[in-house]
């Protein structure tokens, strides 16, 4: 939990695709005569959508001027059929939200992968299709590439083998190198599946479901990246299912806030608790985390958030190790619940009042 500048190394890494198209629209472009899709139609890479849903969490490994991190936690659910997604974020300028999800390209159905958010407050959202699968009973390998400039420029190979996930993500950087290198290794295992069971059963998923058609969404740019909600062809708010959960933070202890300490919010599907007892076991279940000032006396709003039952605990940074340690402050009623419906919004208040012997 204390590695949260992981999420700005991740943000440059990944290059994915989406449309504005009309997925029910089944006219065939350009001549393509591809049937509507069914349970039985051919969707290249589909296998992944049922190896992804849980809360991952592993290292990072990177060459880049963030470096190396010892955990990235990303809780994966389904928010469709035919789609599974996860947002992350550092603070309010630094964010994440990535999905796999079924498309049509290039006369078939195959997988599409969207990353995008902010970095330092600027917008960039970026695409990638399918391009090469295996699948084993002990290993499947998916490689997505960006649709319009293509593996030369970018790519990413997402590894699973047993309850571990690999994605490795490659860049020329900007077109500054002959060939792409290494731009993140993270390797994660599986710490809960149970978070997304709701959501599997809610869906039935995965179904084989179009989710956006790119047919002719990239056929005018250089590549499948873009800058802003306008250009971009698959934006945050029309993604389905997701919700809001504001968070409202109250210091009353320390008596006098220092504006340059850090407020750690975490949020988890299960409880950290049992009374005054901590349950280290059950960090696995954190889903969502942010770092705001404690300065900042309005909270803060989980955007594009899973619907579920989950629990609030905050820290007062002290000694800015960005852990629960001794002599910080939290909320001395733990575990505040919070309930999100789909498409809604939703809050609970949170007070730090007690220091950590």
């Amino acid at each position: 939990m204390n590695r949260y500048l992981l999420l700005l190394s991740l943000y440059g890494i990944f290059i994915f695709p989406s449309c504005n198209n009309d997925p029910d629209d089944n006219s065939p472009p350009d001549g393509c005569q591809l049937a509507t899709i069914s349970a039985t139609s051919e969707v290249e890479g589909f296998g992944i959508l049922a190896k992804v849903p849980g809360i991952w969490n592993g290292p990072v490994t990177s060459p880049t001027p963030l470096g190396s991190f010892p955990e990235w936690i990303v809780d994966f659910r389904p928010i469709s059929g035919g789609q599974v997604s996860a947002k992350n974020e550092l603070d309010s300028l630094n964010d994440i939200f990535m999905s796999f999800f079924i498309v049509k390209h290039d006369c078939a159905y195959k997988m599409g992968f969207r990353n995008g958010g902010s970095f330092s407050g600027y917008k960039r959202n970026s695409y990638m299709v399918i391009d090469s699968v295996y699948e084993s009973a002990s290993l499947s390998f998916y490689r997505f590439i960006d649709p319009v400039s293509g593996g030369n420029r970018v790519y990413t190979d997402v590894t699973f083998k047993n309850d571990s996930l690999i994605i490795t993500a490659y860049t020329n950087k900007f077109n500054t190198q002959v060939s792409p290198t290494i731009h993140m290794d993270w390797r994660a295992s599986l710490r809960d599946a149970s978070s997304a069971l709701h959501a599997i059963s809610e869906f039935n998923f995965p179904q084989k479901e179009v989710v956006r058609d790119f047919s002719s969404t990239f056929d005018n740019v250089q590549e499948a990246v873009f800058y802003s909600t306008a250009q971009d062809p698959y934006p945050e708010h029309e993604q389905p299912h997701l919700g809001v959960s504001s968070v409202q933070v109250n210091i009353t202890s320390p008596a006098t806030v220092d504006p340059t300490k850090k407020v750690i919010i975490v949020i988890t599907t299960q409880p950290l608790f049992s009374g005054f007892t901590f349950l280290p076991q059950n960090l696995k279940y954190r889903s969502r985390y942010v770092i705001v000032g404690a300065a900042n006396t309005t909270g803060y709003s989980f955007n594009y958030m899973h619907p579920g039952t989950y629990y609030v605990n905050t820290l007062y940074d002290s000694n800015g190790d960005l852990n629960f340690s001794s002599g910080d402050y939290t909320n001395l009623s733990f575990d505040t619940p919070i309930t999100l419906e789909s498409k809604s919004t939703t809050g609970a208040t949170v007070n730090i009042n007690f220091q950590i012997p």
